[in-house]
């Protein structure tokens, strides 16, 4: 009997050997697709399957080895997004990572689509994965034991919320390769002897220790470092989600501390005040941010070394929700450069500026204008898509001064490599960016200046304001308004 004719005629089922087993997983979704069984016929488990209704299905060990022709092939970023994407918890994680493998015989650039269902989930669950991961580094808590031997070990517990351990596990390694260690989780284990890390099966929360000596030390620096004038609660449980704190030493502070910040801080206000003293904190802070910057931007000479660049940034936080980079696009030599506020919904998942309804609003002025968009270069002020997370929407928030900020080194470093004639800003955070500091468009719409760089300026409404008009009278004569400053942009640069 052939493969697809044995998956006819009952399910494959496939084996792993824990919930993270992307080894096993690799294997088994190139033999599967080489010997065309569809994805929608596989069942994936920790262990051997039930029985079931119709009987227990075939194991993918029952396939031979496939001809080498036959073995699919997909991206290096393809391993890169499944071997992370398998460590979700989510119980489809395999069946869609396989059904992504399926497809690239038909769709060799799948991956480049970012608006595609399939994609647009697997980078997401990934990127969940990977703030998971970021969880355990930040939030493991050792704890003292010894050994039979009598040689110290440090345990400790932890409940991630994805199966991150095995893709964490060598963190720990590389910090503390000194001494022995322990990380237990319900569905994973993890030890280092000094020489060798083993991962084994999960454990209980009863066969990890409670505390230690050096927790009491702990709480003191927590309680030491806590600045109740400066608490934001809701970005603190962003950051530090209430789940963790039960394993944490300072956990069982925090809720008191949080009770007790408003009155700390009048106290802090009502103290008389002091000399300031003299610190070099700040200074090593900005010499911190301008290697971090200088460590990016070395050696660019392309556009193309830039967006390399930028896709690494991680100089504010709006990198951790977004799903990528939006780079600027269009002429490399353009005369014109028209510059947004930042990437929206649709443009974060394309990877492109200006694709959503305010830049197809954008391109039909454009167009009224008498601009052809293949001639002129389309960027925004910030990379990143700020939003707000309204149920399964996510809602434009405006970019803050600091993370305008953070970004002017990318849109600089775009200005310097396609030396424009004119740069347009299309709204306020755009004309913040390029002035250095706050504009009131409606100041200096209409009229030509000088950035802060001495570059010529102009300034004018962003489509998406247009977008926001109800009434349709309004609406219109806004546009014809917004059209007449384009129409005035041509006039005076030299397309």
């Amino acid at each position: 009997m052939t493969a697809a004719r044995a998956a006819a005629s009952g399910r494959w089922h496939v084996a792993l050997e824990h919930p993270a087993d992307f080894a096993t997983f690799r294997i088994a979704a190139r033999t599967l697709t080489a010997h065309g069984i569809s994805s929608r016929d596989v069942d994936w488990s920790v262990g051997a399957p039930d029985g079931g209704l119709f009987g227990a299905p075939r194991s993918v060990d029952e396939l031979p080895p496939p001809p080498a022709e036959r073995i699919p092939r997909a991206p290096r970023a393809f391993v890169d997004l499944a071997e992370r994407l398998v460590c979700h918890r989510d119980i489809e994680r395999f069946h869609l990572a396989h059904r992504l493998l399926e497809r690239f015989a038909g769709e060799p650039r799948l991956l480049e689509i970012a608006s595609d269902p399939d994609v647009a989930a697997a980078r997401t669950m990934a990127k969940n994965v990977d703030r998971c991961a970021h969880k355990m580094k930040a939030f493991v808590r050792f704890r003292e034991t010894t050994d039979a031997d009598g040689t110290p070990r440090y345990v400790a517990w932890f409940e991630p919320e994805h199966h991150t351990l095995d893709r964490t596990a060598p963190f720990f390694v590389r910090r503390f390769p000194g001494m022995r260690w322990s990380i237990l989780t319900p569905t994973r284990s993890a030890h280092w002897d000094g020489e060798a890390l083993t991962l084994a099966e999960g454990a209980s929360r009863e066969v990890a220790p409670d505390g230690d000596v050096n927790e009491e030390l702990w709480r003191t620096y927590f309680g030491a470092i806590f600045n109740p004038a400066r608490l934001k609660v809701n970005a603190m449980r962003s950051e530090m989600p209430k789940r963790y704190w039960k394993n944490m030493p300072e956990g069982e502070m925090i809720a008191p501390l949080i009770r007790s910040a408003t009155e700390r801080t009048d106290g802090m206000v009502a103290a008389p005040t002091r000399a300031p003293v003299r610190s070099t904190r700040l200074a090593r802070e900005q010499e911190r941010e301008e290697a971090e910057i200088a460590a990016l931007t070395d050696n660019i000479t392309s556009l193309e070394d830039l967006r390399r660049a930028a896709s690494r940034c991680q100089l504010c936080p709006l990198h951790a929700p977004a799903t990528q980079t939006v780079h600027g696009e269009g002429d490399p030599n353009a005369p014109l450069m028209f510059v947004g506020e930042q990437p929206g919904d649709q443009e974060d998942l394309a990877g492109l500026p200006f694709v959503g309804p305010a830049g197809q609003l954008f391109d039909r002025a454009l167009e009224a204008a008498g601009i052809d968009r293949s001639r002129v270069f389309v960027t925004n002020a910030v990379k990143h898509f700020k939003f707000e997370p309204r149920g399964k929407r996510r809602i434009h928030k405006t970019p803050g001064a600091s993370e305008v900020y953070a970004c002017k080194v990318w849109l600089d470093a775009e200005r310097a490599l396609v030396r424009p004639a004119l740069t347009v800003a299309l709204g306020a955070t755009a004309a913040r960016a390029l002035s250095g500091g706050p504009v009131r468009t409606g100041d200096v719409r209409g009229k030509l200046m000088n950035w802060a760089d001495g570059a010529r300026g102009f300034v004018t409404v962003h489509p998406s304001y247009l977008l926001r008009l109800t009434d349709p009278d309004a609406k219109q004569a806004k546009l014809e308004e917004f059209i007449a400053d384009l129409s005035r942009v041509r006039e005076l640069t030299p397309l």
